[in-house]
């Protein structure tokens, strides 16, 4: 168990307090002045830069940070996490998703048995399984080959393969890879989802991976019954077993559902769902898409950070200084959000994953220890690629709030395109935008330079930028699996130190818990008030309210009605 003690009663903490004021007394403009400053902020690891010289930071702020690190025990507790230690106090579990990419020979214990063999014979059963499927040895009821894979799950089991595949369907190796076959994600259990993932495939050549640990989850195990009853009211009920797979440690439900348990794909305690996406979770799915051999690219660009991230001093440690990084503008500039921005439309949902990854993580309001938390801890996270966000919400990040910026760029494109004729290729105009927007946020544009351009007097202070507003500039130099893991682990372990220096549990999320409970009481009224046709009791005014007049605008539906499925 950690410290009672609050961070912000260390004095490396009421040191940074102080010290807001010398900061607030600079500006962007001067500090990038400082070329010796800028060449220390720039950090690289395995082909991955990172600039934080556009921090509102000095080297003095850097050197608080890290002995606030060291008042958090932050090595510690990075070597807690790595050795198996039950990190995760509330619910006594230990968080090694950095087993989930480790090397076949490497040795990390959970509960003193070593997890990464047990790893291993997952990712050879996803290997094997893949194989028979993507080869059409593994067919269908009917013997057609199974060319279409729906994968049912949501939050971490799907946020995070979601991004994973979006970021590779356009990566050359994987688009070789994935030809004459098709991924879906269903994660909604709104009607809608269902009818879109199934619009337009054949349950034949169909197969769906559902993706729930315990298989309790309702909205994954409602739309798991909704697509076993699409694939049986088609092939009939013994087709399940032939087009149905699993994800889950409870090996009995899965036999009861219909699915055979040996195909059943396991994964452990000591992953929590929303760093699951190299568990099973994801790379059952990705495997059936890509094969196995792109996948294990992906699984090696997440395990070399997982290795910078435990040994690397703290100054060229990239998710160590990213985490204090995001400590500094939250907790003491007082920033609380971040924008996600890639430049690189393949990287569209990583801001949605990380967003979960983040605030699910962070959004905490009490110690690990239970004691209230006196400081701004957790951030507001999303994103936009560029340069559609640059269209949509720039505005504000110019001219209005302060939200510190996190810019990706990819030196390679995955798609190059060049027309003969103009000035710079699609990527070139690409990246203009990526290396200006940092400066253009950095320094602002003054209302004597805006003068000295004829400006008009009346507009002056509508196109005055005041710059000074924080952002960091992280460079790929490609984005193939490899990249993609690299990226993924990055931010994974950067908010792992946030956690671990605010003191707060990242690791699990008892936020999500009280909504699912009073749906539960909703949906036994909705089930009693449809079936024996009693009213709405139980509930505030405004939920009786709302619940009677969606029961009274739904009336025509039969109190046991047909099983009806989406006609599109």
């Amino acid at each position: 168990m950690a410290s009672t003690t609050l961070i912000c009663d260390t004095q490396p903490w009421k040191d940074l307090k102080a010290y807001v004021e010398d900061i607030n007394k600079t500006h962007l403009r001067d500090l990038m002045n400082d070329k010796e400053r800028c060449q220390s902020m720039m950090v690289e690891f395995d082909g991955m830069l990172l600039d934080y010289s556009r921090q509102r930071a000095t080297l003095d702020t850097m050197d608080k940070l890290y002995k606030l690190a060291e008042a958090a025990s932050l090595k510690q507790q990075i070597n807690r996490m790595y050795s198996g230690e039950h990190i995760n106090s509330t619910e006594n579990r230990s968080v090694l998703h950095v087993a989930l990419r480790a090397p076949r020979d490497a040795v990390i214990y959970s509960d003193g048995k070593n997890v990464v063999p047990d790893v291993w014979n997952v990712l050879d059963k996803i290997k094997g399984f893949s194989e028979k499927v993507r080869s059409g040895s593994w067919v269908g009821a009917t013997g057609k080959p199974l060319k279409d894979v729906i994968a049912i799950g949501i939050g971490g089991s799907f946020l995070g393969p979601l991004f994973v595949h979006t970021a590779l369907q356009t990566d050359p190796e994987a688009v070789e890879f994935a030809k004459g076959r098709q991924l879906r994600f269903l994660a909604n259990v709104d009607p809608i989802d269902v009818a879109r993932n199934i619009t337009g495939l054949n349950p034949e050549t169909t197969l769906v991976v559902v993706v729930s640990k315990t298989f309790t989850t309702a909205e994954t195990m409602l739309n798991a019954r909704t697509l076993r009853e699409w694939i049986s009211s088609a092939l009939g009920p013994s087709a399940v077993a032939k087009h149905m797979v699993a994800v889950s440690t409870n090996l009995t439900l899965v036999e009861k559902f219909g699915i055979d348990p040996n195909n059943a794909f396991a994964f452990w305690d000591w992953v929590g769902g929303r760093y699951s996406v190299c568990s099973a979770v994801g790379m059952l799915p990705l495997s059936l898409q890509y094969g196995f051999p792109i996948v294990e690219k992906f699984l090696k660009g997440a395990s070399s950070i997982d290795q910078h991230f435990r040994s690397a001093s703290f100054e060229k440690n990239i998710p160590v200084l990213l985490g204090l990084l995001s400590v500094w503008n939250v907790s003491f500039l007082g920033y609380p959000a971040r924008a996600i921005l890639p430049y690189s439309q393949a990287l569209e949902k990583f801001a949605p994953h990380i967003q979960q990854v983040s605030m699910e993580s962070n959004g905490k309001g009490v110690s690990i220890d239970g004691v209230p938390l006196p400081y701004e801890a957790g951030e507001i996270d999303f994103g936009e690629p560029g340069t559609n966000g640059q269209h949509s919400f720039y505005q504000l990040i110019h001219q209005g709030r302060v939200i510190p910026c996190d810019f990706i760029g990819i030196v390679k494109s995955q798609q190059p395109v060049y027309l003969k004729g103009e000035v710079v290729s699609n990527h070139d105009e690409l990246m203009s935008n990526f290396f200006a927007q940092p400066d253009a946020l950095a320094y602002g544009k003054t209302a004597e330079q805006l003068l000295k351009e004829n400006v008009p007097q009346h507009l002056i202070p509508h196109k005055t930028f005041s710059g000074n507003r924080p952002s960091l500039s992280l460079l790929l130099p490609s984005l193939n699996a490899y990249n993609i893991g690299q990226l993924l682990a990055s931010y994974e372990h950067r908010i792992a130190v946030e956690g671990f220096v605010w003191g707060i549990n990242s690791f699990d999320q008892w936020g999500v818990e009280l909504g699912k409970s009073l749906a539960t009481q909703v949906r036994k009224q909705l089930h009693a008030s449809r079936t024996k046709g009693e009213p709405v009791e139980g509930f505030n005014f405004s939920t009786t309210t709302l619940l009677t007049r969606y029961l009274e605008a739904n009336s025509d539906i039969p109190a046991d009605p047909p099983t009806l499925l989406p006609q599109i």
